[in-house]
Order: structure tokens, then C-alpha cells, then sequence
């Protein structure tokens, strides 16, 4: 079952919770009549900007700061120029390209740089970056509309490829720019960023679809700024309940999953041996390796197990509605697991990167066998409560580390 496993946290990694949200924005749309879209889109987007807004500042998010800045200006001048009729046509043509370039650049830009405050000489610099943006607008609206208009539209492609979007064809390069950068980030390096970012943009292509309908712009503007918020809630929830050296479950959520597992549970504490000596030999970036790759073969425990960081060194494995004895042949081998990874550590001399001829000598490499020892408990009459099944386990660790080490002991 570790395959799956695998596959669950992948799928969540690169779909939810967006997937989610964009499935019942497009069911909305595509079920509900057009007078309760409108008024729906009457205060939607004022309740998740607002809401954005104090998040942002409650949790200290500048990126969502100026995010929401971004999409609610995106949509204050979209929805002003369609609103000036046909005498504002060519007013509304140059905004409308205009903030079609401009902000899948911008929310690529925030998505790719880290959080640098808002009252901040970052943030001070990202606050001149967005007037800028506005007042060359406002000025290309102001003196030469016609002009930004027919450098804003202009075709390097024949039209005929492009009939099916109002977008110019400079708005979708710059597009397919912002969703490239994103999905190299989300690639190689954390998804949790980009991933958010990415369906932004895609509820900004939507928007941008059908921009005299100002009732869709305004939603899917709005539900762009809805993804942000949620991945900013479910950014602080991993903070509180997952390690971020791991990606386990953290002690917090091991607390909670014990309040609400029931009458019949097994529990075993996991450690890596010799780990303090491991540590001062190596350093703390190789120790850091062997806690990860440590984690990821418990992740893979079977019966039904699901494992987490406890600190430090220290993993719980929990087992709901199984004993002790039940749970000992899926702990020895996830045990046997560990023991039989090569871990092969760099030497100090090696280069980070793969020389052109590389030579293999025994001083750039060292393989290392890395154990755990095991100790489990079940709920019984006398560890009738979470915290004395743990200590129980704990115990039963301490005898596996005194017998030897790499073993488990119930």
C-alpha cells in the first residue's frame, strides 16, 4: 500500500485544495441563472478581498497583500472601462491588454520571490512597482490610446490561430511566460507556492475570456483571490501540523489523531540509532538526510499504519484498531527497510556538480548502514489513555536500544 500512499500525497501536492474550489466555481456558473450570478458577484468579491486583506496582515503574508491588491485593481479598471459604453471603446481595449499583460506577470513575480513585508523597503519598492504599472495605464489611455492599442494587439502570427480568445497575442506570451516560471517552480522546487499561483492565473485566463460579461470577470477574479487566501490557511496548517524536514505528520497532529482513534490502538516509537554520534561525525545537513530518508521509509509502513515526526530523532508510528503482536511483522519490516537503504554520503572534497570526467575514488564517497530500534505498546486496561500507551512504547524503545539497537521490542 505504499504506492498508494505515494500516490495520495502527490495528488494532494499537485491538485487540492484548488481542484476543489475551481470545480464548484465552474458548477456555479454553469448551473446557476444569470440573475443569481450577478448579484452573487455583488459582494463575492468584496467578502474574499476583505478577508484576504486581514489575513495578510494577521498573519504577516505580503505576497497575499499585494496579491489581492493586484486582482481587486485588476478588476476596479476592467469593469470601469466596460462601464463607459461605446465612446469608451478604445479606452477599454487598451486597459483590457493592458491588464492582461501585466498581471500574470505580477502574480508569477510574487509567487517566485520570498515574503518581504509590506511596511518594508521591499515592500516600499513593490508599492512604487504596482503605481507605476497603474499611472502607465492611465497614461497610454490619456495620450496615445490608438497607438498602445495597436502596439498592445499586435500580431507576429497569422489571427486565424488565434480567433478563439479575445487576448492579444503579446497578453498570452506573457501569459505562457508566467505559467512556465510557475511550473518550473512547482517542478524542482516547493509546490505550495506555485501551485496556488498556477490556478490563479488560470481563473485570470478565464476572467479574461469573456471581458464584457463583467459579472464572470469579477467572479473569477474574485475566485482567484479565493485560492490565495485558502492556500495561505492551509499554508499555516502544515506549519502547525507537518514537519517541514519530513513532510510526516508532526507531534500536534499525532496528539489529536490519539483524542479520536477510539478503544483499540497500537503506538510505536521509532529512533534512530547512534543518531547524537551520526550528527557530530557528518554534521547536521547529513543528519538532516538520513531523518528524511528515515521518514519516507516509515511513511511506507503497512497494516494500516501511518506514521509521524515525534522530534528530534524520535518517529510515532500509530495503529488503529490493531494490538502489539498484530503490528510486530509490519514494523520489522519497515525496520529491515531502513537497514538495507544505502545511504552514501558526499565526500567533503567532491564538487557539487558532475565533472565533465568524473573519476570514483573511495575518498569522495562513503556508505553508511543507518537503523532504528522499535518499541510498542497497545491500549489496555492499565494504559487505558494516549499518554500512557506512549510512555509505554517509550519504554519498550528504551529495552530495544539496551538489547542491542535495530530491533523492536513490545
Amino acid at each position: 500500500m505504499g504506492w498508494l500512499k505515494s500516490l495520495l500525497r502527490t495528488l494532494n501536492v499537485w491538485l487540492l485544495p484548488e481542484t476543489a474550489l475551481m470545480a464548484g466555481a465552474v458548477a456555479f456558473l454553469r448551473f446557476a441563472d444569470r440573475a443569481t450570478v450577478a448579484g452573487f458577484a455583488q459582494f463575492y468579491p468584496y467578502a474574499v478581498y476583505g478577508a484576504g486583506l486581514l489575513l495578510a496582515w494577521r498573519f504577516q503574508r505580503s505576497r497575499l497583500f499585494f496579491s489581492m491588491l493586484l486582482l481587486a485593481l485588476a478588476s476596479f479598471a476592467l469593469l470601469r472601462t466596460a462601464a463607459a459604453g461605446p465612446h469608451g471603446a478604445l479606452a477599454w481595449r487598451v486597459t483590457y491588454q493592458s491588464v492582461a499583460v501585466l498581471l500574470p506577470l505580477d502574480l508569477a513575480a510574487l509567487a517566485l520571490f520570498g515574503e518581504r513585508g509590506v511596511l518594508t523597503r521591499a515592500g516600499v519598492l513593490r508599492f512604487v512597482a504596482i503605481a507605476a504599472e497603474v499611472a502607465l495605464v492611465v497614461e497610454l489611455v490619456r495620450r496615445v490610446p490608438a497607438r498602445a492599442a495597436a502596439i498592445l494587439q499586435f500580431k507576429l502570427l497569422p489571427g486565424v490561430l488565434f480567433h478563439w480568445t479575445p487576448l492579444g497575442q503579446l497578453a498570452l506570451a506573457a501569459l505562457a511566460a508566467a505559467v512556465t516560471l510557475l511550473a518550473m517552480r512547482l517542478l524542482f522546487r516547493e509546490g505550495r507556492i506555485a501551485r496556488p499561483a498556477l490556478w490563479g492565473l488560470a481563473c485570470v485566463f478565464l476572467a479574461l475570456q469573456a471581458p464584457r460579461n463583467t459579472s464572470a470577470v469579477s467572479f473569477w477574479l474574485a475566485t482567484a483571490a479565493l485560492i490565495f487566501v485558502v492556500a495561505v490557511l492551509e499554508a499555516n496548517y502544515f506549519m502547525a501540523y507537518q514537519d517541514g524536514l519530513t513532510g510526516l505528520p508532526a507531534r500536534r497532529a499525532l496528539n489529536e489523531a490519539l483524542l479520536k482513534i477510539g478503544e483499540s490502538y497500537a503506538v510505536a516509537m521509532a529512533d534512530v540509532d547512534r543518531f547524537k554520534q551520526f550528527n557530530d561525525n557528518y554534521g547536521h545537513d547529513i543528519g538532516d538526510q538520513v531523518l528524511r530518508m528515515v521518514g519516507a521509509k516509515l511513511a511506507q509502513v503497512g497494516g494500516g499504519g501511518r506514521a509521524f515526526r515525534y522530534g528530534g530523532e524520535e518517529f510515532a508510528l500509530l495503529f488503529p484498531g490493531k494490538s502489539a503482536e498484530e503490528v510486530l511483522p509490519f514494523l520489522q519490516e519497515v525496520r529491515k527497510a531502513v537497514e538495507e537503504t544505502s545511504f552514501t554520503i558526499r565526500g567533503r572534497g567532491r564538487p557539487r556538480k558532475k565533472p565533465e570526467s568524473p573519476r570514483t575514488t573511495r575518498a569522495t564517497r562513503r556508505s553508511v548502514t543507518i537503523t532504528v530500534s522499535i518499541g510498542v505498546a497497545e491500549r489496555n486496561g492499565r494504559q487505558h489513555s494516549p499518554d500512557l500507551v506512549v510512555k509505554a512504547a517509550d519504554k519498550a524503545l528504551y529495552r530495544a536500544k539496551e538489547a542491542g539497537r535495530n530491533r523492536v521490542e513490545t
